[in-house]
């Protein structure tokens, strides 16, 4: 493989490793919403299931920390990147900031809506 090939493939395992977290978060807090309503619909008081509970909330949160990691390592990895002067190579959505900095990324209009 040339170098091109190399890093395209590293990126598309970035990319798709970053997507894996953001599934495992967003399908654990399902998980969650559905013991609240099963305890609910089944009239099971909240004390019953405090414990499980708060291990899936405890889940959500490694989870969350393990999205800020792979973050993080995303940046690291487009630093070394610029640093070996190889230029630009873009693997899944290219909306990304130029810069990894703590700035906020405004969302543009229309892309909150109202739910009921």
């Amino acid at each position: 493989m040339d170098r091109t090939e190399v890093v395209t493939s590293i990126s598309s395992e970035l990319y798709a490793t970053e997507q894996s977290v953001d599934a495992a978060i967003a399908h654990a807090a399902a998980m969650v919403q559905a013991m609240i309503a099963g305890r609910n619909q089944l009239s099971i008081s909240p004390v019953a299931g405090t414990a499980s509970q708060s291990k899936a909330m405890a889940t959500i949160a490694a989870l969350s920390a393990a999205r800020e990691a792979i973050v993080e390592c995303h940046a690291e990895m487009q630093k070394d990147h610029r640093r070996m002067g190889w230029g630009v190579y873009a693997a899944g959505p290219v909306d990304k900031p130029l810069e990894w900095d703590d700035t906020p990324i405004r969302p543009t209009k229309g892309m909150l809506r109202a739910v009921s």
